[in-house]
Formats: structure tokens, C-alpha cells, sequence
């Protein structure tokens, strides 16, 4: 039976732990797992061949590691190759599933296994979008001609790198896809993707299942499961740790028995998990426990949910309940200023038209870059990866052209909005296929080859004809939220009314959602915003789901706000009486006093205005470092310059916007991207600063304030969280060392004494390579060095930190800073 026919009527079963079984039986710190596909095949049929015996249906193949930046695609001296080594994995499985099963064996599946790269994405990292999707295409291709049954993309703790690993594999193979996350304990990745982000974005690139593995054990994940089974419709799979990980003995162990792991794995299936598995610790006998303990129980229903989410790298915005504010602003239609910085690519000008726009708090921004002089594809990707450098908020990707189109809709970190189509034939075999392929929350256009209908009647009926051919692509009716276009009153003064039946026919015939550009129905009137606000206001209440509109005008935003306080959407008239405010002259703080831009758990705006006014400024250099607005943050430093000190513009602009940026890093109200594009605009800043300096500012200035040793462990590539530490530890102050990865403890040693060194910082992200840290650690402490050690990994937790005698455990990379500054500087 096929899999996904499986799935829909029965629970499935994933093997558990690989690597900490591998550990068991011998394999060694910094070993690579996947070898003993080839040097011991017999160890992990074995493994296979227990786990079958305990239930499980889908073999994982030893291949999490396996990509060429691991292993090359030519043959080593031990007949090792990547090729080889996935051959082997899947040989092994075969062999297993044969031994155990025979001949009937139509029940058992082998998935190949997939890991992360261990290297961020750029622009946060070095490693490009399109170079991961062809590291990743390499894996996949040779799996699929192993003949494995479908493909398993595992512990991804990026969306955008998750999305590379799935167009990987929808492009290289027509193999069911499952897809797992690694969340931490609030329930993000580490950058900063929420359940809704990941759900979103998964199921618009159309995989099979989804769901969650590895970081926690199974009480933990129980938190998100309910989550996943609300809003996704696909299923759902979870596959914890056996708790989290202790040293104990030299040993890393796992400390959630059998018997337990399988009572929390039945509250998870009761809570609507229906593939389930094990991940580091877990054993054949855990999976018995689980297989048995489920096997009278009949799983929940998989249903279709009804929620229409576009979203960023870090969270979802629903359409259907409170009206969504989608910011107009990048658009050149009659805006000068934007057509001039377009021809002059000038894309600072469109970043700085983002940032205003989210400091009005909008929910979505329009990018609209389209001039005939121009080459629209190269500007629009630019616009999108810029605005996604530097900004949280879910894009609107609005273009006639589907060339730019697609190159957008291939580069965007998550799902986005796609402006549009309309009912013309030619217009949806555009469009359509490309939302299926990438997927998006689709504008429809009520205009069709006979033009727009002067009838709300008609304009239903061109809607009613996108949503059928939308499903003939596979595309449901709530990823299309339909505009029933607002023409200019001041030429049909029946226009606005024939839009409004429009929109409630939508609603209440169709329970669709509906978008407008709201201000296309004042054209030619004075006094613009007046009718543009009053229109707006009775869309809304005829059940207008999204507006395209101008956040910085007061009366739109003013009839806005009165409408959610009105109809019952603002508590307490929060938003209201904020927006009152603002409008009443009331004086912002300054930038270093107020919370950083971010988002609530629940993905509502939560921001304040940043006080900042043009023509430089201390609160615009704060503000642009804050935003990561690299090019402004230098041109603002050159403006203080004019009238400050180069030591007070660092002490009193730059560190302040750091600091503020770090302190809401660490309660959770900005992610890491936003964090690190502050600290490369900082240094930005510091660049023009230094460049004014006398020699004896320069060396205040420049001196270190210490030497940091950072290393990624013996047998680890993944040096992402090392990397991330190495940006923040340089932009305050400290001389870093950074060994690499995959460092003996020798060479950790030898570094120390060789500088002097007061504190090593120690990064593992993989169960099979912890050893080695404590290893490492051991080491220095038997070689009289007189360094603190600070520890950090997916991992580790404070217990284990302290059993293999680590002086700190960092939880994240500004935990790191501070217990840096605590060191060198006391405090």
C-alpha cells in the first residue's frame, strides 16, 4: 500500500534513535555515523531489523549527515564516497526490512533521511539559497535511484533552509516529502519561525506531513502538538528525545524510560498525532512501548482546516477575522520619489519605505517595483531579500511579469501573498501553477476577457470561475482572497456600491475572503483620505478581509482603528486610544528606551514608534542600526559626526542600540536575524567613526576588551551557533579566535596557552559529537589551563553543562555576551 494511503487510515510508525544506538556499539567521538553504512553494514541492519521487530514501518536511512560538504563525490581510500554512502544506507535497510518481513513487506516503507547543513543561509550566513537547494538536490537524486519510498527532511532549524530541502526534493523526485523541525521549549526555531510560519510555509510548498523532532522530549512537545492538529491539514508527525539529554559516567544518556516516553507518545496521538517516532535516546524497546501501546487505538480524523495564513521567516498573519492592513507605499503608481530611486537603484530608499510602514503597524507590506525602464525581476528579488534582510513582516509580492514573479516567489522565506491574478485564461496558467509549485495566498481580480462587470452579480460569477480552476491546480479556496475592485466614484457614483454587494456576496455566498486597494476609489476627488477612510470603513463592515492602503494616512488609519474598537476586535481599545495618541502629538521616547520592532507569541503587531525625524539625528543612527539599515546607519554617523565626538557617537548611539537590541533578544521580542543585521549595521556605523577618530581615540576604541577561543567540537560541522556567537562577541569588543569546526581537544589546548586565554566558548549540535566536548573540556582542565568554559549546542541542556563540568551553560548567543562581560569586565 502507497504511504499516504496508509496515513489516512492508521498510525505510522518512525525507528527511533540512530546516533546514540551508534555510540553504544562503539562509534567513536568525531566519527561519521554515516561510514558505518560501508565499514560496519551489519551494525545498522541490525538497528533497522530491531526496530521492524518493534513495530516500526518506516526505516530512517543512516544518512543524516550525508551531503558533499561531507563527503565527496569521488571515492576515499576507503571506498567512501557520498554516492557509496547513501547506496549503502539504503542497502541496509533493504536487507532488514527482508530479513524481518520476507516477502511481505508491502507495509514497511524506507524513507531517506535528510539532516541540516550545519551553515546559516545568506544573508545571515555564506552559504547561498540556490547552492543549498543543489547540496541538498545531490542527497536526494542519489537516494531516489537507491529506490527509497519517500524522502524524510529532518531537525530543520531554519525555515529558509528548510525550504531549500524541500524544493530539493520536489524537484529531483516525485516521492512523498515528510518534513520535521527542531522547536525549542517556546516553541520557534532558532530563527524564529513559529508553528504557524512553519505550517504555513510547508503546506503551501505542498508536502505530505509535517511535524516536529529531535530538541525535546515528548512532555515538551505535547505543548505544539495541539497547535499543528488545529491549523494543519496535512499529518502530523512527532518524533521526541527521550527526554533531555545527562552525562553520567563519561556517557551521554537519556533518562524518559520506555514505559513513560510511550504514555506521553498515546496523549500525543489522542491530541491528533498520527506519525509517530523516536529521536536521540530512543530505542527498539521505546518504540514497542509506543507501537503496543497504541495498537487497539484508533487515530484522529485528519481534517481540512480553514485558515488562510501568509506569513514571514519568523510568523503567520491569518485573513478571515480582523481586517489585515497590507501597506501600499512601495509602489511607483504617482510616486515620484520611489520611480526615481528605482532607476537609480537606490534600494535603501524602498528599505527605509518598509521600515515606516511597519512602524504604523501593518501586517503585510506590497512590493511593487515594476517600471518599463527597469529590469523588474532583478529589482523585485532585490527588493524582497533586502526587505526580508531587515524586516519581520510577511510581503506582498505584486507584479504583472510572472518571470519576476517566479524568481520572487523562489527566494521568499516563507508564504506570501501573490498580486495577482484575474479571470482571464491566460492570466491563472500563469499564476497558477507557479502558487502550487511555491505556494502563496493568491489576489483574485473580478475582471475577466469581456473586462469588469458593472454587476455584483458578474463579479461573483469571475470569482466563482478563479476558485474552480484554482482547485484544478490543487489550489483551495482559502488561498485565494478575491479583490472586487474599487473604481473611481467621481466617474460612476454606483461604483462603490456595486463593490460593497460584491464583497458581502463573497463573504456570505462563498465564505471567501476579499481584499481592495482601497484608494482607487477617489481618484479625481479633493480631499482624498476623507472618502477614502468613509469607504473603507463600510468595507469593512460588508466584510472586506484585507485592505491595500496608506498607513500614514491619519484618517484611514483613524476609521481603522474606531472600526476593530467597535465591532469588539480591540481589548480594552488598546489600538484605539495608541492611535489617538500618536495623532494627538503625544511624544514618542527616545529610540534606545523603547522595545526593539518584533512580534507577540500570538503574531499581533507589538511595536512602538521609533520618535525618529529626517536630517540625521541620534535617535535616526539608533534607529537605522536597530533596523539593520547598514547604508543608512553610516550615512547618520556622518551626520553626528558634524557636531559630536567619535568616542561619544559610539558610547552614547552605537552600544545603546546594541544593547537595546540584545535586551529584546533575550526576552523574546525580536529574532536572531534581526538581531545580527543590528550588529552588521553597527559595524557599519563603527567603520565611519574610526575613520574621524584621532590615533588615541582609535586605540580606545579599537582595544579589545579580551581574547575568546570559539570551536565547534570533534566530529561537528554544524558551526552555526559559533558563527552567530563570533558576530555579537566582535561587535562588543572582544578579539575572537575562532578554531573552526570539527576541532580535537588538542588543538582547543594548544590555542588557550598559545594566547593567554581567559574564556573558550564550546559549540555541539548533535548528540553523537557531546562526548567530545566533554572530552575537550577534560582536557583543559588536565592541562592547568586557567580559562572559564562557556557550552552551547541544540543539545545541551543546564544539567548537562554542569555534569560534564562546564562553567556555563548559554542558552542562546547574547547569554554568551553577557557571561563574557561578567568575566572580563565583572559585571
Amino acid at each position: 500500500m502507497n504511504i499516504i494511503d496508509r496515513i489516512k487510515d492508521d498510525f505510522v510508525f518512525f525507528e527511533g534513535g540512530m546516533g546514540t544506538l551508534l555510540q553504544a556499539r562503539g562509534l567513536m567521538p568525531g566519527e561519521l555515523p554515516e561510514t558505518w553504512n560501508i565499514l560496519k553494514p551489519d551494525v545498522i541492519t541490525e538497528i533497522h531489523s530491531a526496530y521492524l521487530n518493534a513495530g516500526c514501518n518506516i526505516i530512517k536511512t543512516n544518512t543524516f549527515g550525508a551531503n558533499i560538504l561531507k563527503y565527496s563525490l569521488e571515492k576515499d581510500n576507503d571506498g567512501i564516497s557520498l554516492e557509496s554512502v547513501i547506496e549503502g544506507a539504503v542497502l541496509n535497510a533493504k536487507k532488514a526490512i527482508k530479513n524481518v518481513k520476507g516477502e511481505n513487506s508491502d507495509d514497511t516503507y524506507i524513507a531517506l533521511d535528510i539532516g541540516p547543513l550545519g551553515k546559516l543561509l545568506k544573508p545571515l550566513g555564506t552559504l547561498a539559497f540556490e547552492d543549498a537547494v543543489e547540496i541538498f538536490a545531490q542527497t536526494v537524486r542519489i537516494g531516489v535511484k537507491c529506490g527509497v519510498d519517500l524522502i524524510l527532511i529532518e531537525t530543520m532549524n531554519d525555515a529558509y533552509e528548510l525550504k531549500a530541502a524541500v524544493l530539493a526534493a520536489k524537484e529531483n523526485s516525485d516521492l512523498p516529502v515528510f518534513a520535521t523541525c527542531a522547536f525549542d521549549e517556546k516553541g520557534k526555531l532558532m530563527t524564529g519561525a513559529d508553528v504557524k510560519a512553519v505550517i504555513a510555509l510547508l503546506e503551501g510548498l505542498r508536502v505530505d506531513a509535517l511535524g516536529m523532532n529531535c530538541s525535546l522530549g515528548p512532555k515538551q512537545l505535547k505543548n505544539f502538538v495541539s497547535d499543528f492538529s488545529k491549523y494543519s491539514s496535512l499529518p502530523v508527525i512527532v518524533c521526541p528525545n527521550a527526554g533531555l539529554p545527562a552525562f553520567e559516567n563519561g556517557k551521554t544518556v537519556f533518562k524518559v524510560l520506555p514505559e513513560e516516553f510511550a504514555e506521553d507518545m498515546a496523549d500525543i496521538a489522542s491530541m491528533g498525532g498520527r506519525i509517530l517516532g523516536g529521536c536521540c535516546g530512543t530505542t527498539p524497546e521505546h518504540m514497542r512501548a509506543v507501537t503496543e501501546k497504541l495498537e487497539s487505538v484508533k487515530p484522529c480524523e485528519i481534517t481540512e482546516k480553514n485558515y488562510t495564513f501568509v506569513s514571514s521567516y519568523t510568523h503567520a498573519v491569518e485573513i478571515g477575522n480582523a481586517p489585515v492592513l497590507i501597506g501600499e507605499r512601495i509602489n511607483p503608481t504617482g510616486k515620484a520619489k520611489l520611480k526615481a530611486a528605482l532607476r537609480e537603484h537606490n534600494i535603501e530608499y524602498i528599505l527605509n519605505e518598509g521600515v515606516r510602514q511597519q512602524e504604523k503597524n501593518v501586517d503585510i507590506l506590497d512590493v511593487n517595483v515594476g517600471l518599463p525602464e527597469i529590469n523588474e525581476a532583478e529589482m523585485l528579488c532585490e527588493a524582497v531579500y533586502g526587505l526580508q534582510e531587515i524586516l519581520d513582516l510577511p510581503l506582498q509580492l505584486d507584479t504583472s511579469d510572472a518571470e519576476a514573479m517566479e524568481k520572487a516567489l523562489r527566494i521568499y522565506n516563507g508564504k506570501p501573498m501573490i498580486n495577482s491574478v484575474c479571470g482571464k485564461t491566460e492570466s491563472m496558467k500563469k499564476i497558477f501553477p507557479l502558487a502550487a509549485k511555491y505556494g502563496g495566498v493568491i489576489v483574485a481580480l473580478t475582471l475577466d476577457e469581456n473586462g469588469i462587470p458593472n454587476t455584483a452579480e458578474g463579479r461573483a460569477e469571475i470569482a466563482e470561475k478563479i476558485y474552480k480552476t484554482a482547485l484544478s491546480y490543487g489550489i483551495k479556496r482559502k488561498d485565494i482572497i478575491v479583490d472586487t475592485l474599487a473604481m473611481t466614484v467621481s466617474s460612476d457614483s454606483s461604483s462603490a456600491l456595486t463593490t460593497l454587494e460584491a464583497l458581502k456576496i463573497i463573504r456570505d455566498r462563498f465564505g471567501g475572503n476579499t481584499i481592495l486597494g482601497v484608494s482607487n476609489i477617489s481618484f479625481g476627488l479633493p480631499a482624498r483620505d476623507v472618502i477614502n477612510s468613509t469607504f473603507f470603513a463600510l468595507a469593512m463592515q460588508n466584510g472586506l478581509s484585507a485592505a491595500i492602503m496608506n498607513p500614514h494616512s491619519k484618517e484611514m488609519m483613524s476609521a481603522y482603528y474606531s472600526f476593530k474598537a467597535l465591532c469588539n476586535m480591540d481589548e480594552n481599545c488598546a489600538g484605539y486610544i495608541e492611535c489617538m495618541k500618536d495623532y494627538a502629538g503625544t511624544v514618542s521616547a527616545p529610540v534606545a528606551n523603547v522595545q526593539p520592532a518584533g512580534r507577540t507569541s500570538d503574531g499581533t503587531s507589538d511595536r512602538t514608534s521609533s520618535g525618529s525625524t529626517r536630517g540625521g539625528g541620534e535617535n535616526t543612527l539608533q534607529k537605522a542600526i536597530m533596523k539593520g539599515l547598514k547604508k543608512q546607519a553610516a550615512a547618520e554617523a556622518e551626520i553626528l559626526l558634524e557636531s559630536m565626538q567619535p568616542l561619544e557617537v559610539v558610547n552614547s548611539m552605537v552600544i545603546p542600540a546594541l544593547d537595546c537590541m540584545g535586551k529584546g533578544f533575550e526576552k523574546g521580542e525580536i529574532y536572531l536575524p534581526q538581531l545580527l543585521m543590528c550588529a552588521e549595521a553597527a559595524k557599519e556605523a563603527f567603520e565611519i567613526i574610526k575613520g574621524h577618530m584621532k590615533k588615541d581615540d582609535t586605540a580606545e576604541a579599537g582595544a579589545s576588551k579580551g581574547s575568546i577561543v570559539l570551536a565547534t567540537v570533534k566530529g561537528d560541522i554544524h558551526d552555526i551557533g559559533k558563527n552567530i556567537v563570533k558576530v555579537l562577541l566582535e561587535n562588543y569588543g572582544y578579539n575572537v579566535i575562532d578554531l573552526g569546526k570539527d576541532i580535537p581537544p588538542e588543538d582547543v589546548v594548544c590555542a588557550v596557552k598559545k594566547n593567554n586565554i581567559k574564556l573558550v566558548g564550546l559549540s555541539a549540535l548533535m548528540t553523537t559529537t557531546v562526548p567530545a566536548m566533554a572530552e575537550t573540556i577534560k582536557l583543559l582542565h588536565e592541562s592547568d589551563c586557567e580559562c572559564c568554559v562557556v557550552v552551547g549546542g541544540a543539545v545541551l541542556t543546564e544539567e548537562y553543562a554542569q555534569m560534564i563540568n562546564a562553567d556555563k551553560y548559554a542558552a542562546d548567543a547574547m547569554e554568551t555576551v553577557r557571561y563574557a562581560e561578567r568575566i572580563f569586565l565583572g559585571k
